[in-house]
C-alpha cells in the first residue's frame, strides 16, 4: 500500500509517523509554543531526526469550541511556515491540516505534499476539486458539524456502520474525480463521546474493508487523560498504549506529538510481525 508524495512513493505497509506542528496560539496541547522561526525549525529538525515521515502543520485549532479563524489569517499563519521549513528541510514531506480549499491550494503551491482535512470536504465544497487538480494524497477524517458544534452531534444508531457509509460516500466522490491516494482517519474526539471513541478503537479493524490506509490521531487526547484523571501533559504513556493497540488493528500512520515514542512502538510492532 503506497502513496505518491511529490513523486516519492511512500510504502505504508510499514506504519509511518506523522509529527504534529501546531502554529496556533490555542491548540489543546502545544498551542503557542512554536511561533518563532528558530523554535519551528528546532521542532521540525527534532521530529525528522526521531523518524517522522510526515510533518503535519495546523494553523486553525480544531479542539472542541475552538475560536473561529478567518481564511485569510489561516493562510497568513501557515504559508510562511511551509516556506520556512522547506527552505531549511527541502526533502520534508509536509501535510497541511486544513478544511479550506484555498489554504490547501496555497500550501500545495508552496511545496506541501498532502492535505489532512478534518471535514473530508464537508466544510468546503471545493476541496475535492483542489485535491484532484493538484493530485496530492488526501486524508479524510470522520466528523460531524464544525469544531464549534461537533460535541453536540454525538447521537448514532450504529456508529461503525454510519462511519463506514460516510467513508464509502467520500471515497466514491473522490474516485469519480480521479483522486488516487486516499487515507481515512476515524476522527477520535470529533463528534464522539468518550465511550464512542473506545468503541471505534475496539472495532477499528472493520475499517480495513475500505482497503485504504488508516491514520490514527489519539495523541494526548481527552479520551486518554479523562480515563486516567490526568491532563494532556501526563498522557504520553496512555498515548503510547493506544498507539500500540491501533497498530494491531491496522493503523498505517500514527499522528503524534511525541515522535520518538511512536517510532519505538512501530519498531517493536514490526519485530513482533516479522
Amino acid at each position: 500500500m503506497t502513496i505518491n508524495c511529490k513523486g516519492q512513493l511512500i510504502n505504508l505497509s510499514i506504519p509511518k509517523i506523522m509529527g504534529i506542528l501546531n502554529v496556533t496560539p490555542n491548540s489543546f496541547f502545544d498551542g503557542g509554543k512554536y511561533n518563532l522561526e528558530n523554535e519551528i525549525l528546532a521542532r521540525v529538525e527534532k521530529m525528522l531526526a526521531e523518524g517522522a515521515t510526515f510533518i503535519d502543520i495546523g494553523a486553525y485549532s480544531s479542539k472542541p469550541s475552538a475560536e473561529f479563524v478567518s481564511e485569510k489569517e489561516e493562510i497568513e499563519r501557515i504559508v510562511p511556515v511551509v516556506q520556512l521549513i522547506l527552505k531549511n528541510f527541502p526533502e520534508a514531506l509536509l501535510s497541511i491540516d486544513t478544511f479550506r480549499s484555498e489554504v490547501a491550494k496555497a500550501c500545495i503551491e508552496n511545496g506541501a505534499a498532502l492535505i489532512n482535512d478534518i471535514a473530508a470536504g464537508n466544510l468546503d465544497d471545493k476541496m475535492f476539486e483542489v485535491i484532484a487538480k493538484y493530485n496530492v494524497p488526501y486524508i479524510m477524517m470522520h466528523m460531524r458539524g464544525t469544531p464549534q458544534t461537533m460535541q453536540s452531534m454525538t447521537h448514532y444508531d450504529d456508529i461503525i456502520k454510519e462511519m463506514l457509509f460516510y467513508f464509502s460516500e467520500k471515497i466514491n466522490k473522490a474516485r469519480s474525480l480521479g483522486i488516487n491516494d486516499l487515507i481515512i482517519d476515524p476522527g477520535f474526539g470529533f463528534a464522539k463521546t468518550l465511550e464512542q471513541n473506545f468503541e471505534v478503537m475496539q472495532k477499528m479493524e472493520l475499517f480495513q474493508m475500505l482497503e485504504l490506509p488508516l491514520l490514527v490521531g489519539i495523541s494526548r487526547k481527552s479520551m486518554i487523560y479523562k480515563v486516567l484523571n490526568s491532563n494532556p501533559e501526563e498522557a504520553l504513556n496512555g498515548t503510547t498504549f493506544l498507539n500500540t493497540i491501533a497498530l494491531t488493528k491496522g493503523a498505517s500512520i500514527l499522528r503524534v506529538h511525541d515522535v520518538k515514542e511512536a517510532v519505538e512502538c512501530v519498531q517493536l510492532w514490526n519485530k513482533m510481525n516479522v
